[in-house]
């Protein structure tokens, strides 16, 4: 079933990876395999409610056009992930896809346990079938250390060996990425904490709100450098932020993470635990918006949460983070574009691939409602800000408009993809703004450019065809 085949309804995002019905979160596994994207993610197949945890399952061939798949991962009773099946990744192991995965047993007290499950038909590029090991790999945190958070393991290579990292929460309140050898996925050996709360530059960066790290991603970049990207938590879900630095051989057999620079990942409030597919020649990244609105609200649509649209990441010379939409997202463009005219009034889709480019201070209005109010962008090169005010669309936690600064320049683009009540502002290759925006009965899609030489293109969304 294609991801465009859906109920109409305005706000459900049509384009980007959400099940059919009922819950999605955080993105897990991103991997690829026998020419397919492989996306797999939180998943209550019961209701738009975050209970009952299962793997989703899409694929592609081409990071636009998905496809589902049954579920991959289901808690078995009495097993270790018997009260679900929690974040995690999926790596080649030996030829067998693998996932692994946080399992959560029905006395678990926040620490979950690291199980494996692996592909029963390796050879299958749908990767179908899936068949959880009965025992944990790690049973639990590393003694000594007063672990209360133990969870989210994430995989990668380094320096010819097979490294984990795990997110992890003390009891004095410290938030760290704990590190394990992995070159045997059925024999992990703890090699220390890999970065912790109290190291400075992650200090300046992300403040002491967070009492744990979640969902760890690290990323090598084209020029060697590394990106850690972890999901704040400060009891509940909070912000994502990322640190540029190197890995460091530290002490026998262990790594270090030395932090130069860093920044939040994505600078609106709703984004959230993302993930990381790295490939040879880049980084692939997807995160979890989950909903901005009652759960009363989320009932009656019977959905809940959508993935981000898939995201270039890499890093600038001075260690900011550069991120773009996947080039693949071109797909998904209509033939001809529905607006080049900066002066014209335009109807917007409920799809749509947005670009402008100002040279002096513009205004780009995206929705009006019945009292005048509009959903803005607005761009000032002069003072080298991108602001998204949507004074006329509140949402629970906003506090004014959410504004970007970017280096001096004489022009400014943003690319804007919105789908559904799905927001993707991309600020050039300097930062993202992800927010949910519903519309109301009586409120207008419309386009409207005003700034003295503002340059602008636009495209709807359409169901993608091969180049």
């Amino acid at each position: 079933m294609s991801l465009a085949a859906r109920l109409p309804d305005p706000d459900a995002p049509r384009f980007r990876v959400r099940p059919p019905a009922h819950w999605i979160n955080d993105p897990n596994g991103p991997f690829r395999w026998q020419g397919r994207y492989h996306l797999f993610y939180q998943h209550n197949p019961e209701a738009p409610v975050h209970a009952n945890v299962h793997w989703g399952h899409v694929s592609s061939p081409d990071l636009a056009h998905w496809e589902h798949h049954p579920v991959a991962l289901t808690p078995t009773p009495g097993g270790p992930d018997e009260a679900g099946c929690w974040s995690g990744c999926v790596v080649d192991d030996d030829g067998v896809p693998t996932a692994v995965y946080t399992g959560v047993d029905r006395h678990h007290t926040g620490l979950g346990a690291i199980c494996l499950a692996r592909a029963t038909v390796p050879d299958d590029e749908t990767l179908t079938d899936w068949k959880p090991l009965p025992t944990p790999v790690v049973t639990g945190p590393p003694p000594g250390l007063d672990v209360v958070m133990f969870r989210d393991p994430f995989v990668f290579h380094h320096a010819g060996h097979r490294w984990a990292l795990v997110g992890a929460g003390h009891g004095d309140g410290t938030p760290s990425v704990l590190l394990y050898d992995c070159d045997d996925l059925s024999a992990w050996r703890f090699a220390g904490v890999l970065l912790d709360g109290d190291d400075p530059v992650a200090a300046r960066v992300f403040g002491d709100g967070a009492t744990g790290w979640e969902c760890p991603q690290l990323f090598a970049t084209a020029s060697g450098e590394w990106v850690l990207v972890v999901s704040l938590w400060d009891g509940n879900p909070g912000s994502t932020g990322y640190l540029t630095g190197r890995l460091l051989p530290y002490g026998d057999g262990e790594l270090r993470f030395v932090p130069r620079a860093g920044g939040p990942l994505d600078h609106g409030r709703d984004l959230y635990a993302p993930a990381v597919l790295q490939e040879a020649d880049r980084a692939v990244l997807w995160g979890w918006s989950w909903e901005a609105r009652a759960q009363s609200e989320v009932d009656r649509a019977g959905w809940a949460g959508v993935l981000t649209a898939p995201r270039i990441v890499d890093t600038h010379p001075d260690g900011s983070l550069r991120v773009a939409p996947a080039p693949e997202l071109r797909l998904l463009r209509a033939p001809d574009p529905f607006v080049t005219d900066p002066g014209a009034r335009v109807p917007l889709p409920d799809a749509y691939d947005l670009t402008v480019t100002a040279r002096s201070p513009t205004t780009v209005s995206l929705l009006r409602s019945a009292s005048g109010a509009q959903l803005t962008v607005r761009l000032d090169p002069d003072d080298g800000t991108v602001a998204l005010d949507r004074d006329g669309w509140p949402r629970t936690g906003a506090r004014g408009p959410v504004t970007v600064a970017v280096p001096e320049a004489e022009d400014i683009t943003v690319r804007i993809l919105v789908d559904g009540s799905l927001l993707e502002l991309f600020v050039g290759d300097r930062a993202t703004v992800t927010e949910r925006v519903y519309r109301r009965v009586d409120d207008v899609p419309e386009l409207v450019v005003r700034g003295a030489g503002a340059e602008v293109t636009g495209w709807e969304q359409v169901p993608p065809t091969s180049e």
